[in-house]
This record gives C-alpha cells, sequence and structure tokens, in this order.
C-alpha cells in the first residue's frame, strides 16, 4: 500500500511518495553480469536453485563466446528437503572448480536465496572453505536474494563484503582514496589521470580489477562513491575507520566537476590547479551534451524504480539537457548520499521510493510523459499504448560516468524519442 507524501528536508521537492506494493526490478543476482567482468581474477559462485540458474544465463546470454566467470551450484529437491549434506556437495562443486579454473584468486559464493530456504549457511561455509585453500585462494560470501536485494543492491553487497575483507592501513600510512563501485575500464583510466594531474595520490578503485590488488583502509583513507547505491559498502568502510566524501555523482559536466571538486578539496589541491585540470574535460562534455539538447528539452520524463541511478540522471537530463522529470521512483533512497541530487529536482517533482507497480502505472497513463525510463518488463506494455521507454538497465551497463560519456549518456535517452520520429515519418503506428 502506498504511505502518504511525506516531506524530505533539503530536497528540490517537499512530495516524496512512500510505496509498498508489488514491484517490477531485476534480482540482485544480475549485477553478477558486469561485476565479474571488473575482476579478472574472481569467480561468482550462484548457490541456488535451476530458476536461478536460468536467470543469469538469460541475462549474460551476450557472453555465449566467451567462458564467463560465473556459474550456479544447483540445490536439487534433495537437498532442499535435508536429504543430503549441502555442505559436502558444495565442496564437491568447488573442488571441481578451483582444478577446472586454476586462474581463480577469489571465490565468491552468491546466494539465492535466504539460508533458511537452501539450508546452508553460506558464511561458515565460505570460512571453511577459505580455510581449505588459503593462500592460494580466498571466498567470500554475500546475498544476491531476490527476495532481500533488487537490482543493483548485489552490487553493494558484494562490496560491502570485500571491503571487510580489505587489508588495514599502517598506523602512520599517508592519506589515501578509494573509488567505490564498478566502472568501466575506460572510465576508471579516465579518472585516475584526472586525479594525477590533481596531484592526488595513492588512488585505488573498489572493486580492483584483480583481487591480488585490494587497497588497505584505515583512518587516513578517504572514500569517494561512484555510485549512489552502495550504503552497505559506505558503512563498511566507515567501520574500518575510512571518511566518506559526500558530493553529486559524476554523471555529466556538472555532475563530475562537482565530484571530482569534493575529492581536490579534501585533498588541498589548489583552485587554479584544479581549473587547468578539469576545463578541458568539461568543454568537450558541455558541447557533446548541447548538440543533443534540442531533441530532450522541455520533454516530459518518467522514471520507474529499477537501479537507484534514478535521481542522479533526472539530475542530469534536467539541469544539463532541460528535461522536465514528472516522477522520479527509486527502489530505495539513501538520503544521506542522494539528498543534494534530490536537491537540484525542480519544485514540484514527484519522488517515490519503493513501488505499487499498478498505482504507478496508473499515475504513468496519466500524466502522458514523452519518454519513460523503466524495466524490460514494462517497457513492451507501454511502447503498446504509445508511450516512448528506455530501458534503464543499459544505465548499468553502459559506461556514462566521466565528462568523455556527457554526451553518451544524453544519446541513450535521445534514441528511443529518435526511433518513434522515424516510425512516425514513415507511417508505421506507434500504438
Amino acid at each position: 500500500m502506498n504511505a502518504p507524501l511525506v516531506p524530505t528536508p533539503g530536497c528540490g521537492t517537499d512530495r516524496v511518495l512512500r510505496q509498498r506494493g508489488q514491484h517490477e526490478v531485476f534480482c540482485g543476482l544480475t549485477s553478477i553480469v558486469w561485476l565479474h567482468r571488473k575482476m579478472q581474477d574472481a569467480f561468482f559462485l550462484v548457490v541456488g536453485s535451476r530458476t536461478c540458474a536460468h536467470l543469469m544465463q538469460s541475462a549474460a546470454g551476450v557472453m555465449i563466446f566467451a567462458e564467463p566467470r560465473f556459474a550456479t551450484a544447483i540445490i536439487e529437491e534433495r537437498d532442499l528437503a535435508g536429504m543430503a549434506e549441502v555442505n559436502e556437495e558444495l565442496d564437491k562443486v568447488v573442488d571441481r572448480l578451483l582444478n577446472r579454473r586454476p586462474d581463480i584468486r577469489l571465490l565468491v559464493l552468491v546466494g539465492s536465496c535466504p539460508s533458511e530456504v537452501i539450508k546452508l549457511d553460506l558464511e561458515r561455509a565460505a570460512q571453511r572453505l577459505t580455510r581449505l585453500h588459503t593462500p592460494a585462494v580466498r571466498v567470500l560470501h554475500y546475498s544476491g536474494s531476490g527476495i532481500e536485494t533488487t537490482f543493483t543492491q548485489g552490487e553493494d553487497n558484494f562490496l560491502s563484503a570485500l571491503s571487510r575483507d580489505l587489508p588495514p592501513a599502517d598506523t602512520d600510512a599517508p592519506p589515501s582514496l578509494i573509488v567505490a563501485g564498478a566502472l568501466a575500464d575506460v572510465v576508471e583510466d579516465q579518472f585516475r589521470r584526472i586525479f594525477e594531474g590533481l596531484g592526488i595520490e595513492n588512488v585505488a578503485f573498489l572493486p580492483p580489477r584483480r583481487s591480488t590488488a585490494l587497497p588497505a583502509v584505515g583512518p587516513a583513507t578517504k572514500v569517494l562513491l561512484a555510485q549512489p547505491f552502495l550504503g552497505e559498502t559506505a558503512r563498511a568502510l566507515e567501520g574500518r575507520g575510512a571518511t566518506i566524501i559526500e558530493s553529486l555523482f559524476p554523471l555529466g559536466e556538472e555532475g563530475t566537476t562537482a565530484w571530482l571538486r569534493a575529492a581536490a578539496e579534501c585533498f588541498g589541491v589548489e583552485p587554479g590547479r584544479f581549473r587547468a585540470i578539469t576545463e578541458p574535460g568539461r568543454r568537450r562534455a558541455r558541447q557533446a551534451v548541447a548538440s543533443r539538447k534540442e531533441a530532450l528539452e522541455g520533454r516530459r520524463l518518467f522514471f520507474f524504480p529499477d537501479s537507484q541511478l534514478e535521481p542522479v540522471i533526472a539530475r542530469f537530463l534536467h539541469r544539463e539537457l532541460g528535461s522536465i522529470p514528472v516522477e522520479v521512483g527509486s527502489p530505495y533512497l539513501h538520503r544521506r548520499f542522494i539528498g543534494p541530487e534530490l536537491a537540484l529536482l525542480p519544485p514540484g517533482t514527484l519522488v517515490s521510493e519503493g513501488q505499487d507497480v499498478e498505482r504507478q502505472l496508473d499515475r504513468c497513463r496519466e500524466a502522458r510523459p514523452d519518454l519513460v525510463v523503466c524495466g524490460m518488463g514494462l517497457a513492451n506494455p507501454l511502447e503498446a499504448q504509445g508511450i516512448a521507454t528506455k530501458w534503464s538497465i543499459e544505465l548499468v551497463f553502459t559506461p556514462i560516468q566521466g565528462y568523455e560519456q556527457a554526451g553518451d549518456l544524453a544519446e541513450l535517452f535521445t534514441r528511443p524519442l529518435a526511433r518513434r520520429a522515424a516510425l512516425r515519418m514513415e507511417g508505421v503506428p506507434c500504438s
């Protein structure tokens, strides 16, 4: 059911609708599809049912010609019924896997269901397997259960588990920076060059490309979040003594500049140096975005909750492209981190947290927006009703952070509008 509209201090809108009803979002397991590509020596072993195996195969179908670094240890009916020793069965699967893939240095057990359902305590299993296979392989665990997590929470749970496993920094270690959140390698390289230009040393990215390059963490560690959905990761790093640098997120020219400036101010970078290093990128981002502005200016947008990126995307599209967000839905609002983003949305924007999908669909049909950002399950029905849509899953799989990607990010939203316009010109009905 829907809770009443409640005020959110510091937000550009005072209308936040808390919803608790039927929701349409991807399972947290699907985050493995981008995480396994990031860490080259890690392997993600889903402990779950055949349904989970089919889900992962479908979600990662584009990788059919590559040997993936994930698999599913299937829990059979006899396991669920307690007729088999599940730990022994898991050990056999892990032994076969490590014998076949000696390049694995980090094995991640991903629970697809709560332990009460699969009759297996993955935390204890990970500890036992670490003792068996150390020092060659470390074993971690986290929950990707669709009952307990939504789409991007899988990454948050993984990074929070990884954060608790980071080595401690020496007490006299110099200040260091950890950028938390999975980024495409090309984006990571771009940010690394900018940090070097600013004179910020000891920069690490979490997750690293290899599990053997885990950064140390301690009281001298500063953390810059690259994704807005990393609430548990932030808490885990703070528990290790690190300090979170709060800022806008690095989408578009405005967000990227604010994000970099927050780090620069924290590390005492002189303002003139900051302007000199960032101005070329800022100029390119503004030019790239300006070339797409005509297609999006004044367009009314409606966001269904899916990835938790929705408020950040809405801020970018409104502030830099002149779009009008009608409703901005998110599965969850980490108000501490997302507050600065919400404060930049235009007054009157309805922000919704959670979902009651039927009621939200009713609001969407009534609003008749120019473009709806939603999951794939809702896109086809809305397209059939004459409403243009953009799959929100593309915002996770596509490099969109940083100056060089600002134009690409804007183009993700111009394409469905251009496609619909082209169909109309050809006389093809859009509904």
